[in-house]
């Protein structure tokens, strides 16, 4: 190789380097000053804050049998906004149950309470796959005057994946650790957010069980919080599609509105607060109307 191509091969290392420093380390996405919006998605890519103008959502008091869990979550989360004690929290079980729309809808309530003592509340939506870049989302918010909700839909991991680690590094321990205006709200359909099948095979298969499964089962420990969501009997049900009903203002009678909506939970085979707005937005179109 003569000098021309070693100073080539030089050139291009030190760019391969460069980028990789840049990505871990953006300078636009340190220096670029927090918006006012009140919803972001994490872009991993590029390193930044995305505003979402309009969040999908629905109003806390539409959502029915999550009381217990709507009381405590929404407790939880105006504890964070003044400034007081308050847990990272895991929101698990059956699917369709309102786990991410009671994260976007407490959000939304707070921003609506007129108390001079809450912070700003800031929701941020990552990616799973994208939570290997939490520890520049955490240099990215940190210094930030508003209080954030790091919020993850649908979190879990499967064999040998390793992305967890960063997310147990941020929610406990390590030298930066999660700053105090930050906490982190995640949804799943698995307590432990691995597999039953998983925990199994790597108890059965390893020389030490318990120490085989402890550093993935430990991560949903760092959630000082776990709400369960569970299956919904017919009375809640029935209650969901009359609370949608009245609020988008479907004019029908009890009698026929449960007739159909019992016909049409059989079709789907389940009964959820999803199945109940997919039955509602089936009939605001047969009325004409938006929803």
């Amino acid at each position: 190789m003569n000098d021309t191509d070693t100073l080539s091969a030089i050139a291009a290392s030190l760019a391969r380097i460069a980028h990789v420093l840049e990505a871990a380390n953006p300078a636009g996405a340190v220096s670029e000053p927090l918006g006012e919006a009140n919803a972001y998605h994490w872009d991993a890519a590029q390193a930044a804050l995305v505003a979402v103008p309009k969040v999908a959502r629905v109003p806390l008091e539409l959502l029915q049998g999550v009381d217990d869990v709507r009381d405590v979550l929404l407790q939880n989360t105006l504890q964070f906004a003044r400034g007081h004690g308050a847990n990272n929290a895991l929101l698990w079980g059956a699917r369709g149950m309102g786990k991410s729309s009671l994260v976007k809808a407490v959000h939304a309530h707070v921003g609506t309470i007129d108390d001079a003592a809450l912070h700003r509340l800031v929701l941020v939506e990552i990616a799973r796959e994208d939570l290997e870049s939490l520890p520049v989302l955490m240099r990215r918010i940190a210094g930030e005057p508003a209080r954030f909700i790091i919020f993850c839909d649908d979190l879990s991991f499967d064999r040998d994946e390793a992305s967890y680690k960063s997310l147990k590094t941020i929610l406990d321990g390590g030298l930066e650790g999660r700053p105090e205006n930050v906490l982190f709200y995640a949804t799943s359909n698995r307590r432990h957010l691995m597999p039953r099948d998983m925990i199994d095979n790597e108890r059965s298969s390893a020389i030490n069980p318990n120490e085989a499964i402890d550093e993935k089962i430990s991560l949903s420990d760092r959630f000082g919080l776990w709400l369960g969501f569970h299956h919904c009997d017919q009375p809640t049900f029935l209650a969901m599609i009359r609370s949608y009903a009245d609020h988008y203002g479907l004019a029908i009678d009890d009698e026929t509105l449960r007739a159909r909506a019992i016909e049409w939970s059989a079709t789907r085979g389940s009964r959820s607060g999803r199945v109940a707005i997919q039955f509602v937005r089936h009939l605001a179109g047969e009325m004409g109307k938006a929803v």
